[in-house]
């Protein structure tokens, strides 16, 4: 990294939230190696989402609403550096709308970052959606600053071929992460345990 990126790795804390697996993205073919190796390092495969609360089907944009109610939460899932725009970002161009779900901008990416929410699995055809998103945002909106607009398709399940085939002739940097619902068994636990621990102690003091 150049000094630049290794100093906005060290103030967005990089070294707590490294990814330790492999993200499903074509960053290394479509942005510059630096940039490609630092927005590995800021996207993750996988999110949690157990903080919503989802205890059965919902639909996309009750999902998409029940993140921007929590978009703290969301933010801090995320990871380090995101700013949040706003959902249902309006692009109109030749005549016609389209909606980006939700519009952030990283700081140290220096970047626009559309997420494209889904309720189902992965489909070869959110990538190509993806990839019009970004076109128009990096027509309409990207700053003569900033660097190329950056996608996440972030769906309920994704096959890991199925997403490299999708991605393999893409022009944009696109990347396909998961989500899950439920908190994870270990996490509650884990809760449990110090709510436990915390409660014999207060007890112990009287």
């Amino acid at each position: 990294w150049n000094r630049d990126l290794l100093l906005n790795a060290i103030k967005l804390n990089m070294y707590e939230t490294q990814a330790l697996t492999r993200v499903d993205n074509n960053f290394d073919r479509t942005l510059p190696a630096e940039q490609a190796q630092y927005a590995n390092e800021v996207f993750s495969s996988s999110y949690n989402l157990g903080f919503l609360g989802v205890t059965s089907p919902i639909l996309e944009l009750e999902l998409e609403d029940r993140l921007v109610k929590a978009i703290t939460r969301f933010l801090m899932e995320l990871g380090n550096g995101f700013t949040f725009i706003g959902n249902q970002h309006v692009l109109e161009y030749n005549g016609k709308e389209s909606k980006v779900d939700m519009l952030f901008f990283h700081r140290g990416l220096r970047c626009l970052v559309a997420v494209d929410l889904k309720i189902g699995a992965f489909k070869p055809e959110y990538a190509g959606k993806m990839n019009y998103y970004l076109s128009l945002l990096d027509r309409l909106e990207r700053g003569a600053d900033e660097n190329r607009s950056i996608g996440i398709i972030l769906c309920a399940e994704k096959d890991r071929v199925e997403v490299e085939l999708a991605l393999e002739d893409m022009g944009k940097p696109i990347g396909v992460a998961d989500y899950q619902l439920i908190v994870p068994k270990e996490k509650l636990q884990k809760v449990l345990a110090d709510e436990i621990k915390a409660f014999s102690e207060e007890q112990g003091n009287k």
